[in-house]
């Protein structure tokens, strides 16, 4: 029974490899035309697929492809399909509200975790990281719909509170501060806003960089709104509908 299945599963796969090489050559389309429309590079943003719900299998095949950057949101989903693709040359990125109890498996896997907003999680990726001898890249994920001392609906640090986090970061051993993360809020003044806010983003990422000149990433922008994040000026952006199809749904 499971060798049929795994024929099966393997007869469709040239099908999806077409698929996805469609699909990805039309998100490098719209990444290009953004980038020249403001007069950027191509080169000056990288694409992240971002796979969850979807098989290993999918994985390999976008490796095959020239992806070499793939974000996870559930560290249950991310540790065995990151083990499975261990072979392959991928950059791995956690996106997901992150608990602390996961930053052990998590820091097992992932080069950059894109979701940092409060001190007690920088201590634990910290003690992690130096448990497992590895340098973490860390993103503060900024919420532009939370108020001061608070967290957004969705994670995030306020924007007030970014200079004493990066702070934490910058002194903690086994991180390093690489820059900011967002998601385009769905409530407060930049609701519907996705530039404004993509642009109030990189606004903080110029202030942050003149204490810590190295933390130049920002990764903005999704499926919908990669667009207005290039044009913001976003260094990465996170797509995973676009490439991959709308997500079957979680059980």
């Amino acid at each position: 029974m499971t060798d049929r299945m795994e024929s099966a599963e393997a007869s469709g796969l040239p099908a999806r490899k077409d698929q996805l090489a469609s699909n990805l050559a039309q998100v490098e389309e719209r990444i290009s035309s953004a980038c020249a429309a403001v007069g950027r590079a191509r080169e000056e943003v990288t694409l992240i697929v971002v796979t969850k719900t979807y098989p290993a299998s999918d994985v390999r095949l976008l490796a095959e492809l020239g992806v070499r950057h793939v974000a996870e949101n559930r560290d249950q989903d991310a540790a065995p399909k990151a083990a499975e693709c261990a072979d392959l040359p991928l950059t791995w990125h956690f996106v997901g509200q992150l608990q602390t109890n996961k930053v052990r498996s998590v820091v097992g896997y992932a080069d950059e975790v894109q979701s940092v907003d409060r001190l007690k999680l920088v201590g634990s990726l910290s003690a992690a990281a130096v448990r497992a001898g590895r340098e973490v890249g860390c993103l503060l994920q900024v919420a532009l719909d939370a108020e001061v001392g608070e967290r957004g609906e969705r994670g995030g640090v306020s924007p007030q509170g970014v200079e004493e986090l990066a702070a934490a970061v910058a002194a903690a051993e086994g991180l390093r501060l690489d820059g900011l993360m967002t998601v385009a809020p769905l409530s407060g003044e930049y609701a519907g806003r996705q530039q404004a806010a993509f642009g109030a983003l990189m606004e903080i990422s110029t202030r942050l960089r003149t204490a810590h000149p190295a933390a130049t990433m920002v990764s903005a922008g999704m499926s919908a709104d990669l667009d207005e994040a290039v044009a913001a000026g976003a260094t990465h952006v996170r797509v995973g509908t676009a490439v991959l199809g709308v997500r079957p749904r979680l059980g």
